[in-house]
């Protein structure tokens, strides 16, 4: 049965339930609104907890992603990204010249040259087509010249597997290519240089077999003339064969004498430099000048001396070099009879190999030789 109650009823019913009934439902809402309160303070501080790790995964991130930056700058890299239609869509540097403003959406067609990069794209769309990843070293035009780059190409995928374009490391390797060809070229050199000096040993055997009297004589006098060519070539690896100086060429093979009677021999000219070949033909030309006055010149005596001056021409813009060497007061020197060994290696030799100009002469007074070095055998001092 249903009981119908007016307001004023039911104002009469709550005050006839009394104070202790309502003050008891006032403190039923406080507590659950207490509660409500200390669950959302809960869930605040929970959530300030997620957005305090949150930003310091991020601040990570950024300062790995800095590193990572710094790396590739300072290793040369270059990584970028592309879509199946090589269209630059990030780059982590500047790349041929060009910034990353002006690389992003275009092309390898639209930045490179259609001569050098019609095998890039080939290679990059290869990579495309099979989704196996590829590495090619290209020539591409930098600025005013040609540089190498090492190239890593990756397959770029999306989440469902298929190829939606490509990644691609860069590594600018245009010094160690230059360093290749250097090392071919001065391989070449060598091989080239081996061969002339084992023919110049050669030679030296037989000449020296000829005249020496005896087999002792032949080791002494050979051995002391590989010993010369040994010296010269000691300077010319020294400046790594671009050429040998004039002056440390004399005293190189004038050393022992130098040590033992710097008072006998006088050195002086200007700084200098010879060719390679030139040096090595002239330092064994000074050996037989200083092996010649040791045995029989001016060096052979305490009062004897021996002075090797030099000069370089300016008359005429000619350039070449004039070197003399004199003997004095040495015991008389006799008339030459025939010619050995010394003799065809200070005249025949020089003329042959460097297109020198020799004048020999065996005055009684003491022996002295001109040799006119041409300018073409000259070198700029480093």
């Amino acid at each position: 049965m249903t009981i119908l109650i007016g307001k004023a009823a039911s104002a009469r019913l709550l005050h006839a339930l009394g104070d202790n009934k309502t003050s008891t439902v006032v403190r039923n809402m406080s507590g659950a609104q207490e509660t409500d309160l200390a669950k959302l303070e809960k869930e605040c501080r929970q959530l300030q907890d997620q957005v305090s790790a949150q930003a310091w995964e991020l601040n990570l991130l950024r300062a790995r992603f800095a590193r990572y930056e710094t790396a590739l700058r300072g290793s040369h890299v270059t990584v970028y990204t592309q879509d199946r239609d090589l269209r630059y869509t990030s780059i982590s540097n500047s790349m041929l010249g060009r910034s990353v403003e002006d690389i992003l959406g275009h092309t390898d067609a639209d930045i490179l040259r259609p001569d050098g990069s019609a095998a890039l794209i080939a290679v990059k769309r290869e990579v495309i087509a099979s989704g196996e990843a590829k590495r090619a070293e290209v020539p591409l035009e930098d600025g005013p010249g040609i540089r190498w780059h090492d190239l890593h190409i990756e397959p770029l995928r999306n989440e469902a597997g298929d190829v939606v374009g490509l990644t691609c490391a860069s590594v600018d390797v245009t010094e160690r290519k230059e360093g290749e060809a250097h090392l071919r070229l001065l391989l070449r050199e060598l091989t080239h240089r081996s061969k002339n000096l084992l023919a110049v040993i050669q030679a030296m055997a037989r000449q020296t077999a000829r005249h020496a009297g005896s087999i002792e004589g032949f080791l002494t006098q050979f051995g002391a003339r590989l010993q010369a060519l040994a010296a010269s070539h000691d300077l010319l690896v020294r400046e790594s064969w671009y050429g040998a100086s004039l002056g440390e060429l004399i005293r190189s093979q004038l050393g022992g004498y130098l040590e033992g009677a710097a008072n006998q021999v006088s050195i002086e000219g200007p700084p200098l430099a010879l060719k390679p070949e030139a040096a090595q033909n002239l330092g064994l030309a000074l050996h037989e000048l200083a092996v010649n006055a040791a045995k029989y010149g001016a060096l052979s005596v305490p009062s004897g001396h021996v002075s090797i001056t030099w000069s370089q021409r300016n008359d005429r813009n000619d350039g070449s070099i004039d070197l003399d060497w004199k003997e004095r007061l040495g015991p008389k020197v006799k008339a030459r009879r025939k010619k050995g060994f010394g003799s065809m290696v200070i005249e025949r030799n020089l003329v042959r190999a460097l297109d020198a100009k020799v004048n020999l002469e065996f005055d009684p007074g003491g022996l002295q030789c001109h040799i006119e070095i041409p300018a073409s055998q000259i070198l700029a001092l480093r």
